[in-house]
């Protein structure tokens, strides 16, 4: 049984909120005001779920919540407001509160909003049992002080409602923790759906987002969902957010305001509950501050910001993250064991990777294929690897313009690379965008 308390000045709430919730076979406790619930809490112990009203007097909402998350971090807070803002809601959130609901609401969307923090809370206890070790895939593996801090700062971001921005390189594995945090979330039983903004013209990606109607433009024969429709109850994973063109940028920001939109084409509005998880190479300060970017969606998709370190920013992990892709790499390609040589150890280690961890899976993946012994060569590896001398603070940032950075690391990784699509997937753009690159810069 769940013990929750329900925090409001007003008496008739109390009551209605209580009587709507025993019926969940939660034990409902209420106190008036901010100071007769932290009495509660110290008599009664941790509560499961707190349920307080923002406007209350002597210690409003938000206080009592940073009270009860200094005492408790396990404790689910949802707060309530008659004067919902945009500030308050974000204010809310960095604070660590799992929801923000505007009154009036419905009796189905209290027990909805109870019943998710209640599933958030088995996640949080499963997750201090399993650690954050038991994340699915190699590429979250780490050492790094800093990236497992990450790791469980996005573990909380996953247990609450909030909008997620992924920064970092290309190649840093965002897509991945993307997958995680929908996967620790609430709602992994839902549909995952990505939409890379750089693969489809403004047209189709507004298609892809919202849908369409039949016949709104040639070839569309019949209705068709979008992925935000499509994933409803689920994750939409926004890929390279800093793409979308200024035409979608006001609609998506309409739907992060209201959860709806309308198809291309159609009148009906349409309402979902899809989370969003966005992440990008650029820095979207600085898109808004030269007008390719609108300055209220970076608000709003910037509740809570992660930051994915390079590679060459966790060294510690480049040889056992190495090793783990070498036992998935030889496994998949019904290969012996391997190890690394001492040799290519050291020439995995010496080299900057700009390409990321993806750039490391790749070179793993090629080793694993071409090793003719029980043990990887520096042979083995690609020659920019085993010719890379040692990486120092120069060599990490190199005193050349981005486009002569971004043109040299695509003559490079279009040279490690089979086709065009493996380097388009290495870079983390579309085949079209890395085409047009090539174009650009005389890229034979």
């Amino acid at each position: 049984m769940v013990k929750l308390l329900v925090v409001d000045d007003d008496r008739n709430i109390r009551v209605s909120l209580a009587r709507t919730l025993e019926p969940l076979h939660h034990e409902v406790q209420c106190a008036e005001s901010g100071a007769e619930a932290l009495k509660l809490i110290d008599t009664h112990g941790e509560f499961d779920l707190v349920l307080s009203d923002w406007r209350m007097a002597e210690m409003n909402g938000l206080e009592l919540l940073k009270k009860i998350k200094a005492s408790s971090e396990d404790t689910v807070v949802i707060l309530m407001t008659a004067y919902g803002t945009i500030e308050n809601a974000v204010a809310a959130i960095k604070e660590g509160a799992y929801d923000y609901l505007t009154k009036p609401f419905s009796v189905d969307q209290i027990r909805r909003a109870v019943e998710r923090a209640v599933e958030t809370r088995r996640l949080r206890s499963q997750y201090r049992t399993l650690g954050v070790a038991t994340a699915s895939s190699s590429i979250l593996f780490t050492r790094s002080p800093y990236f497992q801090s990450l790791l469980e700062t996005a573990y909380t971001t996953a247990c609450s409602e909030a909008t997620v921005l992924l920064t970092g390189e290309t190649g840093t594995g965002k897509n991945v923790l993307a997958r995680q945090i929908h996967q620790w979330s609430a709602r992994r039983e839902h549909p995952f759906t990505v939409v890379n903004c750089t693969t489809l013209s403004d047209h189709l990606l507004e298609s892809e987002l919202f849908g369409h109607v039949k016949g709104s433009f040639t070839g569309a024969i019949k209705d068709k969902p979008g992925r935000l429709e499509a994933a409803n109850g689920g994750t939409v994973f926004l890929d390279e957010v800093a793409e979308l063109p200024p035409n979608l940028q006001a609609k998506f920001l309409r739907y992060l305001q209201e959860s709806c939109f309308e198809r291309v084409g159609g009148q009906e509005t349409i309402k979902v509950d899809t989370r969003i998880v966005a992440a990008t190479n650029r820095k979207l300060e600085d898109e808004v501050s030269e007008g390719r970017f609108r300055s209220d969606l970076y608000y709003r998709l910037n509740v809570i910001s992660l930051r994915v370190p390079p590679l060459r920013d966790r060294p510690e992990d480049i040889l056992p993250l190495a090793e783990r892709l070498l036992a998935e790499a030889t496994m998949r390609n019904e290969r012996p064991e391997l190890r690394f040589a001492e040799e290519a150890s050291s020439a995995l280690l010496a080299y900057a990777w700009p390409g990321n961890v993806r750039e490391l899976r790749n070179v793993v993946e090629r080793a694993a294929v071409l090793c003719r012994g029980r043990a990887v060569q520096k042979s083995d590896l690609p020659e920019a690897i085993f010719k890379a001398g040692p990486v120092t603070a120069e060599d990490s940032y190199p005193r050349v313009t981005l486009e002569e950075l971004e043109q040299e690391h695509i003559r490079k990784i279009l040279n490690l690379s089979a086709t065009l699509e493996d380097a388009a997937s290495t870079l983390g753009i579309g085949s079209a965008t890395l085409w047009r690159k090539r174009k650009r810069y005389g890229i034979v």
